[in-house]
């Protein structure tokens, strides 16, 4: 299960780092995205990944650490509000620029 998880992050992180790279403002976008689906992932794993434990500690049997629960949701909102800002900030880069490139050149019409 470890090396499955394992492997569901470290391709998100490459998928989200290609996308980052590439030159159009959408795929910088679902480059943030993706790497914010593996940072929550990697935050969700620390936790150790037990299934039908109580979130509370109790007597009985080992509980399910509650911290790594709590960092996810908190990231889950700001990556949310981050990525909110960022469409908007493209969408105004679109509009004035012209062109939704990166570095505001349209590749495509210089050919």
């Amino acid at each position: 299960m470890e090396l499955l998880l394992a492997s569901i992050i470290g391709l998100l992180v490459a998928c989200g780092l290609y996308l980052i790279l590439r030159s159009r403002t959408f795929s910088v976008v679902l480059g943030l995205v993706l790497l914010g689906y593996a940072t929550n992932l990697f935050l969700f794993a620390s936790g150790r990944l037990a299934t039908n434990q109580p979130a509370l500690i109790g007597e009985g049997p080992p509980f399910a650490d509650p911290l790594p629960q709590a960092l996810v949701l908190t990231a889950i909102v700001i990556g949310f509000a981050m990525i909110a800002f960022v469409v908007v900030l493209a969408l105004r880069a679109r509009g004035e620029l012209g062109s939704e490139h990166v570095d505001g050149l349209d590749r495509e019409a210089d050919q």
